[in-house]
């Protein structure tokens, strides 16, 4: 079957076996669990590196490529049953997966910042996240505080993960070659499991803070400043790249505390 990379998908086929099989070694199955996600498959360059680097893992791929879940099926390297056409954005994960899984891919580029906000949901279930993203984009997620590229998702990953930036990869690898270079980042659960505020402030925070990035956050957060709360100086007088995520949800529990 000739399947093609559609463009409204995002997609660009990996080509090079060297670099899939380097993917799949990034794979460490960090605390143990046992069930894979492959996101985005397309014609498997990376699902049969991950079959032959991890034998004993149940691994699943996913993909709403009609031309691509036809393809696996009767190409026959992997189970039919484990060839899921389905969107990841919106499955419920919960009935096709185990309680933990870790996610991997060569993420198509249109939703792969989408794919990290639906972990960051999925945080409790998901010890291990081995991606290809855009390298600006991969940068992005792992740079740290006091880094121009460090943002909303840096800030929401890196307080539930360990973020290590592996490899670049050149544009030259794919079908069809991208305008831009990749790169490969793993994510890894780290201990935090409670915040002293509720998700849904911190991220509000977060947002609004880097929404206009460019001030101080006493004027970037002021439209969400409760009556009778005010930032301390010491943060209001900071843009929102210098603040650590621990610093935020400091920041989130000064101003919306939990209610007991």
């Amino acid at each position: 079957m000739n399947v093609k990379p559609k463009k409204s998908l995002g997609q660009h086929f990996l080509r090079n076996r060297g670099v899939a099989m380097r993917i799949a070694e990034s794979v460490t199955h960090h605390r143990g669990y046992t069930d894979l996600l492959e996101i985005g498959p397309g014609t498997g360059a990376l699902t049969t590196c991950l079959l032959e680097a991890h034998p004993n893992t149940d691994l699943q791929v996913m993909d709403i490529d009609r031309d691509s879940i036809a393809f696996l099926k009767e190409a026959d390297f992997i189970a039919n049953d484990h060839i899921i056409e389905a969107d990841f954005l919106h499955a419920n994960l919960g009935e096709i997966l185990g309680e933990t899984y870790g996610v991997v891919g060569n993420f198509p580029y249109n939703i792969s910042t989408q794919i990290l906000f639906r972990v960051f949901d999925e945080r409790d279930h998901v010890p291990e996240v081995v991606g290809m993203f855009q390298k600006e984009v991969a940068m992005r997620i792992a740079s740290g505080p006091g880094n121009k590229q460090y943002g909303i998702l840096s800030v929401l990953l890196q307080l539930f993960y360990d973020i290590e930036y592996l490899f670049t990869v050149g544009a030259d690898e794919f079908i069809p070659p991208p305008k831009v270079e990749s790169g490969v980042i793993r994510l890894r659960r780290n201990d935090v499991t409670t915040v002293s505020c509720e998700i849904k402030d911190f991220v509000k925070v977060v947002k609004v803070g880097f929404n206009q990035r460019r001030k101080m956050l006493r004027g970037s957060l002021k439209s969400i400043v409760p009556e009778g709360k005010e930032i301390p100086e010491e943060i209001g007088s900071r843009r929102p790249e210098e603040l650590s995520p621990e610093e935020f949800v400091a920041l989130a529990t000064h101003l919306f505390p939990k209610k007991s």
